[in-house]
């Protein structure tokens, strides 16, 4: 059972705790696979709700940890924010991360929001297991801040807010602060290689932006 465990979650967890998303249009000779992709998100979204940042009922089976961690970064929040909130540039600092699918891109009020599916290929146990993380984000660019809610088998749910704090000297403070929900026998797995995960990207990014590079 916790091999099983394992393997299940190995196949959700870097990239559900890291989504940001800003995605490219997708590619023509992958229209058929993102309809159906575009036809899983929707199913999920309708079945799971994964907005919906009740926290999970006593004797639900399932719990609820939050957490934040923050990084400063040397550049000013004009340059920060729209590096570190595009998904695209997640790519290649995420090993396993191979694209994002954008199912709808919209903006209501001052408010954007971007539906999108998050693909990762993660070897594992001499295969490679396809991953798909069914996301919402909701950028607030005024604010300085954004939102993302996500969903990825087998039921880990994340809601994320990612808050830019101008600093004196033209640097920038990002703070995460997250919420995993999973399966009682999971949970602690979840939020360890969640914080680990998303640690791991604040660091490239923090680089990437000071070096440049973005």
């Amino acid at each position: 059972m916790k091999k099983l465990a394992r393997r299940a979650a190995a196949q959700t967890l870097a990239t559900a705790f890291l989504l940001t998303a800003f995605a490219g249009p997708a590619r023509a000779d992958a229209r058929d696979a993102d309809a159906a992709i575009a036809q899983e998100w929707q199913t999920t979204w309708d079945t799971y709700h994964f907005s919906d940042t009740t926290p999970p009922a006593e004797g639900s089976g399932r719990s609820r940890v939050t957490t934040s961690i923050s990084v400063e970064i040397n550049a000013p929040v004009a340059r920060v924010f729209p590096a570190y909130s595009n998904f695209n540039n997640h790519i290649g600092m995420n090993p396993f991360l191979r694209r994002v699918v954008t199912h709808k891109d919209w903006r209501s009020a001052w408010t954007r929001y971007v539906n999108l599916t998050a693909i990762e290929e993660i070897p594992y146990e001499g295969t490679v297991v396809v991953s798909k993380t069914h996301a919402q984000q909701r950028l607030h660019e005024n604010e300085l801040y954004y939102e993302t809610d996500s969903w990825s088998f087998p039921g880990v749910v994340t809601h994320q807010k990612i808050v830019f704090t101008p600093l004196k000297g033209g640097k920038t403070q990002v703070t995460e602060r997250l919420t995993f929900e999973a399966d009682n026998d999971m949970i602690d797995f979840a939020a360890t290689n969640g914080v680990a995960a998303h640690q791991q990207l604040q660091g490239a990014l923090k680089q990437a932006i000071e070096s440049g590079a973005l």
